[in-house]
């Protein structure tokens, strides 16, 4: 399998970057892959805005993965609060399960530590994801206890098909 190739998103990417978030979250598309939210949330998962605040950001990158010139993954990077920041973790559908996803993480983590500067990578999960919480944990990120209401009402987020919704904070080491 040829390996992966990274860069930083440029404003160029936004729209290939909101497809591939899209595709890998929300609606029929996302269910080809095990990281699926349509279970739990409809509406959208991001847009063009949220993109481009993320690439114009100080100290934020949305990082692209690609394979034979075809974007296959991405994340977004930052610092946040004094410590690393993923979220917006996205990989294509139909290619879950195949490991880019631990290579993606391993990259932003890098960058984190070494560009960023940073010794302790969080990220916030629906705490109803237990599978993808415990694929998380088997990469070293721990559940702090530290729980965060959802943003009920403000469809940014998605429109929630479940009234139990949490997000829960979750830290590795760098």
């Amino acid at each position: 399998m040829p390996s992966l190739s990274y860069r930083a998103a440029t404003p160029a990417d936004v729209g290939s970057i909101v497809d591939l978030v899209e595709s890998a979250y929300r609606g029929h598309v996302s269910r080809a892959g095990w990281t699926t939210e349509a279970d739990l949330l409809d509406g959208r998962r991001t847009n063009a805005e949220d993109v481009l605040g993320h690439i114009q950001r100080p100290q934020s990158q949305v990082l692209l993965a690609f394979r034979g010139g075809q974007l296959k993954a991405c994340a977004h990077v930052a610092v946040e609060d004094g410590a690393g920041y993923f979220g917006m973790f996205s990989v294509m559908p139909t290619l879950q399960r195949a490991g880019l996803g631990k290579q993606m993480m391993a990259e932003a983590e890098r960058i984190a530590r070494d560009e960023y500067g940073v010794a302790v990578m969080r990220m916030t999960v629906i705490d109803v994801r237990e599978e993808l919480i415990a694929w998380y944990e088997r990469r070293g990120y721990q559940r702090t206890g530290i729980k965060k209401p959802f943003p009920y009402g403000d469809e940014r987020f998605g429109v929630p098909l479940r009234d139990d919704l949490r997000f829960e904070v979750l830290e590795k080491a760098l």
